[in-house]
């Protein structure tokens, strides 16, 4: 948690604490991209689990827990042998109210770890953007006060959906074809299947590595990839956006109400 205290020895206001937020990172190319410049303002401790790097045994000191997204499924444990501490963290966060964001895989895994149900996707895959909705739940939730009361553009890329939400999710906003784009579970927990932090040099990646199965999908990988090129802007601003609401909950902060 951030505060600012008094230094006991001059009297005045000493330096604030910054918030620790631990960073579960699954590849090269899927790092915290647009959210680095926002989160700029914590402790990151950036986990990369495949390359080595131990996952901590629990949440002491943590501030809140982002985990990002990767190719594998959030059931492949023979592919990624670091996923079942990974959902224990997330379970965890949320029992213990240290907040949670996933992220596409992150997204999965938390549903995963909380009694959702994920699954291969039944419409395959979904890339480039999309237009995200925000649901009558969005009111008031601290993730997403600072977007949109519409709808806002998200960068898509995954295989697998969330078909379920855990008992007690929320849904705070929908899409089309996959509809559970971003859920609430408890007070401090979020999952979002789309990506406020992918950079438009990553997703041009990603397409060119998943071209078959995007061009087998009816998708143009190059025209996806120039969408979120060309969105740069606005999606600098759903990452800002994202990132200040779940800052706000991590230090405690109150956040505006929704445009």
């Amino acid at each position: 948690m951030s505060a600012t205290t008094t230094d006991p020895i001059t009297g005045g206001p000493a330096e604030a604490v910054r918030p620790h937020l631990l960073v579960i990172q699954h590849q090269d190319d899927g790092g915290l991209g647009r959210l680095r410049a926002p989160f700029a303002a914590t402790t990151l401790d950036v986990r990369r689990p495949d390359r080595g790097e131990p996952l901590p045994d629990d949440l002491d000191g943590v501030g809140g827990l982002v985990v990002l997204g990767g190719s594998m499924a959030a059931w492949e444990d023979d592919v990624a042998p670091w996923l079942p501490q990974t959902r224990r963290l997330l379970a965890l966060g949320v029992e213990t109210r240290v907040p949670v964001l996933g992220i596409c895989l992150g997204a999965q895994l938390l549903a995963h770890a909380t009694g959702g149900r994920v699954e291969r996707g039944a419409h395959g895959i979904e890339a480039g953007l999309s237009a995200i909705v925000p649901t009558a739940d969005a009111e008031g939730d601290p993730l997403m006060a600072a977007l949109p009361a519409a709808a806002f553009p998200g960068p898509q890329g995954h295989h697998d959906a969330i078909v379920e939400l855990p008992p007690g999710a929320v849904l705070v906003a929908t899409g089309h074809p996959y509809p559970h784009q971003a859920f609430r579970l408890g007070a401090t927990a979020w999952g979002v299947q789309y990506h406020p932090e992918v950079t438009a040099e990553d997703f041009a990646g990603w397409m060119r590595e998943d071209a078959p199965l995007v061009v087998a999908a009816g998708i143009d990988p190059f025209v996806a990839a120039r969408a979120v090129l060309d969105a740069d802007e606005e999606l600098d601003e759903l990452a800002a956006a994202h990132a200040t609401g779940f800052l706000g909950v991590v230090t405690g902060s109150s956040l505006g109400a929704r445009r």
